[in-house]
């Protein structure tokens, strides 16, 4: 295995960690910043790095598409054609094809789709995907999988989940090992006890660097991922990364981690630094609302980025109103930096022993609200 992880410290379920890769450490809890294309929207690169982040998210399906592997490749891999020199992790595509209903055919094989770009036929295969992602250079693969859909009858999760422990092995058998570099499965089996502890015995005896727990934040709620995160990540080796795909919201992350996940990623922050939205402390803010059309105050007192450092609620209000750019680079920033603070703040909280009122605090701050008058 070509990826290390160290366990620096326990707190409960709770891991304080280092996943060390060819391109650099990754501090855990970490959260991963979206990537689709080859870049974070609205964000350079270095602006992100700016933000605490120390591993990006590309998505193979995209990439696939356009510009196409065999160009990245050709460009240096997606760290040099990006300007990204930390780690990068990237999905299989297996999400986003399985999202394409009536454009996809699924075989034990794989799965023949046409883009929704052009309508161009294409073939991904679990061997197809990690050749792809050789090509991308990225640190960590991800194994092809089918995403069970929510809800699923227990049937149909067993199919799904039995299928996709099938295409991890040939995953695993065709990811090419090198140093600093490594692959991680996907636990599946919906919201099935018995299908989810399966799922993570067939890929223990396979063997992978890191395991992640897909199927989630599909639609079932947050309690009832809740009540899969109990018993989901501490099925899997204890002394491996786990990583809970696509998730989520800050009350998610953190709940999330309490039981035990160590890597996260979603596309919520920047897509709601698209939407006017900006994520705080005391919950999140619609800056569209007229009430911060006169308001002086920063989004949050006490973070660090260009938005709160050097502008008001009141300018912002004004950029999103006149359709700016900058509005939504600004929002962006800010909310990246919002995720990447909380991890920190988890980390530190697990080092010093103060994980119980860290959290104590956090819900305590989100159930307040953003309701200060000026």
């Amino acid at each position: 295995m070509a990826l290390k992880f160290e366990i620096l410290k326990k707190n409960g379920k709770t891991r304080l960690g280092i996943l060390h890769t060819r391109h650099g450490d990754i501090h855990t809890p970490a959260f991963m910043p979206v990537g689709t294309c080859g870049t974070v929207k609205a964000m350079m690169p270095e602006s992100v790095a700016a933000t605490g982040a120390e591993i990006l998210l590309g998505n193979t399906y995209h990439l696939m598409l356009r510009p196409g592997a065999d160009l990245v490749e050709k460009m240096g891999g997606l760290h040099k054609f990006m300007n990204w020199d930390k780690p990068i992790l990237t999905d299989s595509g297996g999400f986003q094809v399985m999202s394409l209903t009536g454009l996809r055919k699924l075989s034990e094989e794989g799965v023949t789709f046409r883009s929704h770009v052009d309508g161009k036929k294409f073939f991904l295969s679990p061997e197809e995907s990690m050749k792809i992602q050789h090509k991308l250079d990225s640190n960590i693969t991800m194994c092809l999988d089918e995403c069970t859909p929510f809800p699923a009858t227990y049937e149909q999760a067993q199919k799904s989940m039995q299928m996709s422990m099938r295409w991890a092995r040939r995953s695993r058998d065709a990811f090419v090992d090198r140093d600093g570099y490594g692959i991680f499965g996907i636990q599946q089996g919906s919201i099935f006890k018995d299908l989810r502890e399966e799922s993570a015995e067939k890929l223990k005896a396979i063997g992978f660097d890191g395991y992640a727990i897909g199927g989630l934040a599909v639609g079932e709620g947050q309690e009832k991922m809740f009540e899969v995160l109990d018993y989901a990540p501490v099925s899997l080796p204890d002394d491996k990364p786990r990583y809970l795909m696509g998730v989520g919201r800050p009350d998610d992350i953190v709940g999330a981690v309490l039981r035990g996940v160590d890597m996260f990623d979603c596309v919520m922050p920047t897509r709601s630094g698209r939407t006017a939205q900006a994520f705080t402390r005391f919950g999140a803010i619609n800056i569209k609302n007229a009430r911060h059309r006169e308001d002086p105050r920063p989004l949050e007192e006490g973070c660090d980025c260009p938005l709160c450092s050097h502008y008001s609620r009141a300018y912002i209000y004004h950029l999103q109103k006149c359709n700016e750019i900058l509005a939504v680079m600004l929002l962006t920033w800010h909310n990246i930096r919002y995720y990447q603070r909380l991890m920190q703040g988890l980390r530190e909280a697990i080092a010093k022993d103060t994980l119980e009122e860290f959290c104590n605090q956090f819900y305590a701050d989100q159930a307040k609200g953003d309701i200060e008058e000026i």
